[in-house]
């Protein structure tokens, strides 16, 4: 991870742990879930919304008056309007997709998931993913859910991506393992 992605996420993190205890404490984590579901959805439709977090030529007080406008327009919560109101006066909201993916980390453990990053060389059915996800919830003990991706180099197999395990069944990996064996033989 480059540094100052890094950073962003670090202080991402942060907000999002702030954020959520903030709910927890207030018993509105069933209102960040949605206001969670609300920030995703406009920052991946909205191309002025991304254009205003990433724009380094508004002054504190436009950011916020914005920001303040789309979170009430959005029927945001409270602690979310607040804080996105405080990022802007720090001049942070260029770190709200990663605040949004944190959010959604932590509301997902609250719940007992976990996303398992899943690449595979051909498109998983969804029987696949089914059985995937029961297979994946037995060992870890907890509700999987499947991001499933296609890389059509791995040749076959999967590789699976649990936190910070790795499964790597993958054909492509396997042949790599033999070459690097023959290559020590001789």
């Amino acid at each position: 991870m480059s540094e100052p992605a890094s950073i962003s996420s670090g202080i991402a993190a942060r907000y999002a742990t702030a954020v959520f205890e903030l709910a927890k404490e207030s018993n509105a984590i069933t209102a960040l879930e949605g206001d969670v579901a609300t920030l995703s959805t406009a920052l991946s439709e909205s191309n002025d919304l991304n254009a205003l977090i990433s724009s380094p030529i508004y002054t504190r007080e436009e950011l916020e008056g914005a920001i303040k406008a789309v979170a009430q327009k959005a029927g945001l919560s409270g602690i979310l309007t607040n804080t996105l109101a405080m990022m802007a006066q720090n001049r942070r909201l260029f770190i709200l997709p990663q605040l949004v993916a944190a959010l959604d980390a932590l509301l997902a453990e609250e719940r007992g998931e976990v996303t398992a990053e899943v690449t595979s060389a051909k498109a998983l059915t969804a029987a696949q993913v089914d059985q995937l996800s029961k297979t994946l919830s037995e060992k870890f003990g907890k509700t999987v859910s499947i991001n499933a991706t296609v890389d059509e180099k791995l040749i076959g197999g999967l590789i699976v991506k649990v936190g910070s395990k790795m499964i790597d069944t993958s054909v492509a990996s396997k042949l790599n393992s033999l070459q690097n064996a023959m290559k020590e033989v001789g």
